[in-house]
């Protein structure tokens, strides 16, 4: 809350001063919780099941109350589950996601985690939207150029791929994109985590214009190149 709402709140009183004129912000599909629905759409009721979906809600509101207030142009971008790398160089160095965490197992010759295969899904374990990341900065880009074109315009949108991939069957794809065969182990849920959630990425094409172009393939290669560069011991010849 500290982070992702009183400085965000500090951010936004500095930007109202410096009279900038719009605001991109990093939100996340985490507002949405555990939605009962096939596809996420931006009017999906909100309901966060963790403290981070709760804060960044309450960033929405933030952002929109200072907008409406002040006139700051806004773009709330819900991120789904991001994955991949742009280049080698700029490789995630955090092991706080699926696609790395599975990364660090099979480095360590060890099985990749599933949290879970109880779920309400095809195979039991969670399903989740992929995008890219240079999808994803391509977003932003449409989004700031959009709010410099409309002063004073507020959009929420989802950023995602609306596909659903289960937790087993990207770790199956790691493994068979990496050289490696590694079965998964299974360990109990994580509290917090929805069976599905899969955005509908219509308004953001509507809006911004704007379509992810890469798939779930391009983010484990891409990923994997920087992490075989920051782990040369994880490469398979």
């Amino acid at each position: 809350y500290q982070q992702n709402v009183e400085g965000l709140r500090v951010l936004l009183d500095a930007v109202t001063k410096a009279d900038v004129a719009s605001f991109v912000f990093s939100s996340s599909a985490a507002v949405y919780g555990m939605p009962d629905v096939d596809l996420v759409t931006e009017e999906t009721p909100c309901v966060p099941m963790s403290p981070y979906g709760e804060t960044k809600l309450a960033g929405e509101w933030l952002v929109r109350a200072t907008g409406k207030a002040t006139g700051l142009a806004t773009a709330c971008l819900r991120y789904f589950n991001v994955a991949g790398a742009a280049s080698p160089e700029l490789a995630d160095t955090g092991v706080y996601n699926l696609v790395p965490m599975v990364f660090e197992k099979l480095t360590e010759s060890a099985a990749p985690r599933i949290f879970g295969d109880d779920y309400a899904t095809p195979d039991g374990t969670c399903v989740r939207d992929y995008i890219h990341v240079v999808d994803l900065a391509e977003a932003h880009v449409a989004a700031a150029r959009a709010l410099r074109s409309s002063p004073g315009r507020t959009l929420t949108l989802n950023i995602g791929r609306g596909e659903g991939v289960s937790v087993r069957e990207m770790i199956d794809r790691i493994n068979a994109l990496t050289g490696y065969d590694q079965p998964p182990t299974v360990t109990p849920r994580r509290p917090g985590d929805p069976a599905r959630v899969v955005a509908s990425a219509d308004r953001a094409a509507v809006e911004l214009g704007w379509k992810a172009k890469y798939d779930v393939e391009d983010m484990v290669t891409s990923a994997w190149a920087g992490w075989v560069r920051l782990h040369p011991e994880a490469a398979r010849d």
